[in-house]
């Protein structure tokens, strides 16, 4: 299955939208501005959060060197992994999904976003 089409899946799914919304890498580009403050896309580049290069489809809290809070220690706990369906939790509501996060932002609220900006990270 596509990624666009399991990204849309996942949001009918959760009932984040009434209607699917494949993930736009291109408008998940503009979204990114409200990520970029804190993360960076290039492999080893860490900022106050860890890189997102290769996010998708990475075990949660795995970059070597970046100190993750214990809440995220405990959330990767099992071998989660961060693919479409997590993000799309984690994106809307981070301290909902991982209570104790070091991440402050508090969450993507259109589920058009979340798709388009998963499309981004997944592209770059």
């Amino acid at each position: 299955m596509k990624k666009s089409a399991t990204i849309a899946a996942v949001i009918a799914a959760l009932g984040l939208a009434g209607v699917a919304h494949a993930g736009d890498a291109e408008a998940g580009k503009k979204v990114f501005n409200k990520c970029k403050a804190c993360h960076k896309l290039e492999e080893g580049k860490n900022g106050v959060g860890p890189s997102l290069h290769g996010l998708v489809g990475r075990p949660v809290a795995s970059i070597d060197g970046f100190k993750y809070s214990d809440a995220m220690k405990a959330f990767a706990e099992g071998g989660k992994v961060w693919d479409e369906a997590a993000l799309t939790q984690y994106l809307a509501d981070p301290k909902g999904v991982v209570p104790g996060t070091k991440m402050a932002f508090a969450g993507l609220k259109k589920p058009e976003e979340i798709a388009d900006v998963i499309a981004y990270i997944a592209a770059n």
